[in-house]
């Protein structure tokens, strides 16, 4: 097979490191790709953006798949490109990746329906945005419709600073995404990615992590991207997931077939587990990141099956690998200034040595000089993943290997997995 992967991302090394791992792949090609997939595949300097262009790499290699890793993409209208040049695609036309493109969309959506997520609005105005404050209650939660790269959530304690969150959004802080805002009620509980993959008719069950939003230990500091998971994650017990298949993720397959646009690709289901039972707090339309990372490294077998039966909408016949029993925990280390203002350009020594074989580092935001050296090129920069029997055995080796690694100008949260930890 022939296989186009697009993205350049920590979440993009770890599906090129799985993908290139099947009997089934003769050529990998991976765009834009960053240092970290070099001696995966080979990498072509075309933009996750640039759809028009990505589907003419389709053509040319003739790739029997084209696997999206990042949201932008999706958003861009590749996979409907791809479908009217008869390309198997993994992942949702436009139209069905607005639940996670429009949190407006979503929210409709899930009213539509009956699935649980927590009470909400949306406005364009500000002065009507202010006054639907007076009717939720601190803390507010503040969401901007559109992409902003996972830091367009907000949760302000006070009405005065929800007011000026929604200031900012409608202000343009994120451009075109903030156009329109979402406030929500807020929703207290512990939150868990849950991950399934559908052909548009049929789905099954991919598993769980838990990300760590929260730039800082002890969960403070601004929302991020992610900066950290863990696989599996405790708070999935057997009847949360139970709840979350029949309550959600049945009724989102479901009702996206009958509204006309099937879902193919992987289903992100960021859940809250309350008093009242799973509730959504987002769709995301691609695998999450940093929990594609543990996923990938958990998952034993072959992956790319499962991919093509996605994309060519089979997957009644298709069988899922096997998670493995470890334990697999993911660090992120980020750029100084990171989420809002990140240094680039900072050398980073040490980070592609061998680690052993349960530790992986994979590349998030990375380019090489001309002279060779590592250096950072983005806000999320390395991705530290590590398995184990458990998750003090996972966490020992990944912050084993990050004290391997030589980078000032780097930061990186020291209580990733905590809540796990707790439990034990």
């Amino acid at each position: 097979m022939n296989i186009l992967l697009v993205g350049s991302g920590g979440r993009e090394h770890a599906l090129a490191w799985k993908i290139a791992q099947s009997p089934l792949v003769k050529r990998l090609v991976i765009a834009p790709g960053n240092p970290g997939m070099e001696t995966l595949g080979e990498l072509v300097a075309v933009k996750a953006t640039d759809a028009e262009q990505l589907a003419a790499v389709a053509r040319e290699i003739r790739a029997d798949l084209v696997v999206v890793g990042p949201e932008t993409a999706l958003e861009q209208g590749l996979a409907d490109r791809l479908a009217a040049a008869g390309i198997p695609c993994f992942g949702p036309s436009a139209k069905a990746a607005q639940l996670e493109t429009s949190k407006a969309f979503s929210k409709a959506f899930m009213e539509r329906h009956e699935i649980p997520t927590a009470g909400f609005g949306v406005y364009e105005r500000l002065h009507e945005a202010r006054q639907a404050l007076t009717v939720f209650k601190p803390p507010y939660v503040i969401k901007a419709d559109g992409l902003a790269a996972g830091k367009g959530v907000a949760i302000s304690p006070t009405k005065r600073e929800a007011e000026r969150e929604i200031e900012w959004m409608l202000g343009g802080r994120f451009g075109q995404a903030g156009a329109r805002v979402v406030i929500e009620e807020f929703m207290d509980g512990e939150e868990g990615s849950l991950f399934a993959l559908s052909d548009g008719r049929n789905y099954v069950l991919l598993g769980g992590a838990q990300d760590h939003k929260r730039a800082y230990d002890g969960d403070l500091g601004p929302n991020t991207g992610g900066m950290g998971s863990y696989s599996p994650a405790p708070v999935f017990t057997p009847e949360l997931v139970e709840a979350a298949e029949r309550q959600v993720v049945k009724p989102v397959i479901d009702g996206m077939a009958a509204e006309g646009m099937p879902y193919r690709g992987v289903l992100y289901a960021g859940l809250m587990s309350t008093a009242d039972g799973p509730k959504v707090v987002e769709f995301n339309a691609r695998f999450g990141d940093p929990e594609c990372q543990v996923l990938m490294m958990r998952l034993g077998g072959d992956i790319v099956p499962m991919l093509l039966a996605c994309a060519r909408g089979d997957l009644s016949r298709a069988t899922l690998p096997e998670f493995l029993s470890e334990t697999v925990i993911c660090v992120v280390m980020a750029a100084q200034g990171y989420p809002d203002s990140p240094v680039e350009g900072s050398i980073i020594r040490g980070a592609e040595q061998d680690f052993g074989p349960n530790v992986q580092v994979f590349h998030a935001g990375t380019k090489r000089r001309e002279d060779g050296q590592l250096v950072a090129a983005g806000g999320r920069v390395l991705n530290i993943c590590a398995r184990g029997a458990d998750i003090a055995e996972a966490r020992e080796r990944a912050y084993s290997a990050i004290r391997k690694i030589d980078w000032p100008g780097g930061f990186y949260r020291t209580d990733i997995a905590w809540r796990a930890l707790e439990r034990e």
